[in-house]
């Protein structure tokens, strides 16, 4: 089409579109495209902030990894997966929150009161809840994937001192929907900001701080997958969660118990010598549509 102005482009775009492809792929690549258009501009977008934005993108994939995934941090600290977590959430289970970049799959198998501390120092946190339906009965033989930062701050997939499953487990809860484990205290930390990413923050004056948080992604048969994080209230960042993760039901409180008060039967009770760490969290899954 010879005629193609600023104005119209956008139109132009969409008659080249195939009429027979699929009308959710149709309505998304429109949606998309109005909205870049729009943006451009809107903003009366420059050659060289273009060519900015393309070298975002390619700094991204430059570093892109199996253990570092850039482009999910983008989306993370741009509210985008906390956005998509939210439009589909269902009310009546727990909330979802962000993946994030540091999962690993494949994580060992931990048993019910199992220990995910090991040698790690650090205050000992014992977690446990019930995996519940909607109705507030059990869900049986649901499985919990479980991960989160040792103390340094960083995933094991950061850090080469620490072995590739560190700090992840993946529990199987019997038929009273039960979970339960031991850990250390997650700690705040920074998301990594030596990429393209962390220029994206400096150039908001933003922090790449989190607030400490346990990860879960809780599967049922008949219920809706659910990836979540679970936060303490006393967390200096839990206002200002630099991946917009923190939900209302996802705050918990850490209780200080005595050593006499931790329960027999878990694979740390011999190793607790000093005030531990409580808390009780229940999940809620949502049947599948």
């Amino acid at each position: 089409m010879r005629n193609v102005t600023k104005e119209n482009i956008t139109e132009v775009f969409k008659s080249y579109m195939d009429k027979d492809m699929a009308p959710r792929t149709r309505e998304i690549m429109s949606a998309l495209v109005q909205h870049l258009h729009d943006f451009a501009r809107e903003t009366n977008l420059t050659h060289e902030e273009w060519r900015q934005g393309i070298a975002f993108l390619e700094g991204c994939a430059a570093i892109e990894t199996e253990d570092r995934h850039e482009f999910v941090l983008a989306s993370d600290v741009l509210g985008l997966s906390s956005l998509v977590d939210m439009l589909h959430s269902s009310p009546e289970s727990t909330s979802s929150s962000v993946l994030g970049p540091f999962h690993v799959s494949g994580a060992p198998a931990l048993p019910v009161g199992g220990d995910m501390k090991r040698d790690f120092g650090g205050p000992v946190l014992l977690a446990e809840g019930v995996i519940r339906d909607t109705n507030g009965d059990p869900i049986p033989n649901a499985e919990l994937d479980i991960w989160q930062t040792a103390p340094n701050g960083l995933y094991a997939s950061q850090d080469e001192d620490q072995e590739t499953f560190s700090f992840h487990g993946l529990m199987t809860v019997g038929t009273d929907g039960a979970y339960a484990f031991t850990t250390v205290k997650p700690v705040e930390y920074t998301v990594p900001s030596d990429g393209p990413v962390g220029d994206i923050l400096r150039a908001c004056g933003r922090h790449p701080w989190r607030p400490s948080h346990l990860h879960y992604i809780v599967k049922a048969p008949g219920y809706r997958t659910l990836v979540t994080e679970i936060f303490p209230d006393d967390d200096p960042y839990l206002d200002q969660d630099t991946v917009f993760g923190v939900r209302e039901d996802l705050v918990m409180t850490y209780v200080e118990k005595p050593v006499s008060a931790f329960p027999d039967g878990l694979e740390l009770s011999g190793k607790v010598q000093e005030p531990f760490l409580h808390v009780k969290f229940d999940v809620v899954l949502s049947p599948e549509a």
